[in-house]
């Protein structure tokens, strides 16, 4: 059986690498489909700022309306100063990390109350699975920091040993062969193929 925690992980080499993803989508691209069926590009974008802040306030333990608030609520969406906002959000998210007392105790996010090593990985899952699926969309070469993709499929792989598929968020496991690239059988494990095409359409 997998652990499903993870240790004290520096998730800056990852937000760079999202946030290099995002600063490189283009204005027309912005209503483009992606991976998630419900989401076009525009909602990806939105999705990553708000779960970086999210993420942020949890690592710090400022529990409040960042923190409570279910990801299922609303369809998230960018504001007009998204280009500058989205870098910032990311760079406060593992700065905020980067103290080890965020990885431990309890704290919330998304409404509900976890360990803060389990919000930890589940921070670093998100910026890996959601760095893949933005790159897709936007038809972007996309090669995650290695520490956060291993901890992003030890994640994944832990919550499919234990039946855990994140309450409906994550898809059925799309199997991938043991001699794929670890990218490849984390995005299976995260319910996407990793074969997909870029998509035609939100």
């Amino acid at each position: 059986m997998t652990d499903i925690t993870t240790t004290t992980l520096d998730l800056g080499p990852q937000t760079r690498i999202v946030a290099r993803l995002a600063a490189a989508v283009r204005d027309d691209q912005l209503a483009d489909g992606t991976p998630c069926p419900d989401y076009a590009v525009h909602h990806m974008l939105g999705h990553l700022t708000h779960l970086s802040a999210a993420f942020r306030d949890a690592a710090r333990k400022d529990l409040g309306p960042t923190t409570d608030t279910p990801p299922t609520s609303a369809t998230p969406d960018i504001g007009p100063d998204w280009r500058t906002e989205l870098p910032r959000v990311l760079d406060e998210l593992a700065e905020a990390w980067r103290d080890p007392a965020a990885w431990t105790g309890m704290t919330r996010a998304g409404g509900v109350d976890l360990p803060g090593a389990i919000a930890g990985a589940v921070a670093t899952d998100e910026l890996v699975i959601h760095g893949w699926d933005l790159a897709r969309a936007t038809g972007q070469a996309y090669t995650p920091d290695p520490a956060a993709l291993r901890a992003s499929y030890d994640f994944l792989l832990a919550a499919a040993e234990q039946g855990d598929r994140g309450g409906g968020i994550f898809g059925p496991v799309v199997p991938v062969p043991e001699g794929a690239p670890l990218l490849d059988r984390a995005i299976g494990l995260s319910g996407r193929d990793p074969k997909q095409g870029p998509p035609t359409g939100a």
